[in-house]
């Protein structure tokens, strides 16, 4: 089935669309990021048809994201997250903390996730790279970038909201 592209939208998330954005690929992501390398284990998790999942693969892979590793002497292969895959993890573990707060009802959130670092059970908050204080969609004025659709826009930002 053909897809609009949004790979030359002068958007960063319409560019992250064009990459993830149909809903097999951020499940083959979160399959392969909990530990389910092959295709047969994708597959059978989550019931897709074995030519949706090679097209999605070949189309994850094609964009850096997972990359393949041969595993026998057949042509079979284990997927794996690349760096671009693993911070692309780093948006669905944000989905999935909106997801446990807005839709896992009565019986709480289906995951769990325990942080390294310090060994508690936490969740993802996004906060400022450059101050450290929480960021949400209320706290940031949008504003144009050096890569904006409009080049003088970009050269003066707009005043602050």
């Amino acid at each position: 089935m053909q897809r609009t592209s949004f790979r030359e939208m002068a958007c960063s998330i319409a560019r992250t669309l064009d990459v993830i954005g149909e809903p097999w690929s951020p499940l083959i992501l979160r399959d392969i990021w909990v530990g389910m390398n092959r295709f047969d284990e994708i597959q059978a998790d989550l019931g897709i048809s074995r030519k949706v999942l090679t097209e999605r693969l070949n189309h994850l892979v094609e964009h850096g994201v997972l990359e393949r590793r041969p595993y026998d002497r057949r042509p079979r292969y284990e997927y794996h997250l690349t760096t671009k895959g693993t911070e692309l993890v780093d948006l669905l573990m944000v989905m999935a903390d909106w997801g446990d707060r807005w839709l896992a009802g009565e019986s709480g959130p289906p995951v769990l996730y325990r942080h390294h670092a310090c060994g508690e059970i936490s969740r993802v908050e996004l906060h400022c790279a450059h101050c450290g204080k929480p960021m949400h969609a209320n706290d940031v004025d949008v504003l144009p970038g050096p890569g904006s659709a409009t080049p003088e826009a970009a050269a003066t930002p707009s005043e602050p909201r």
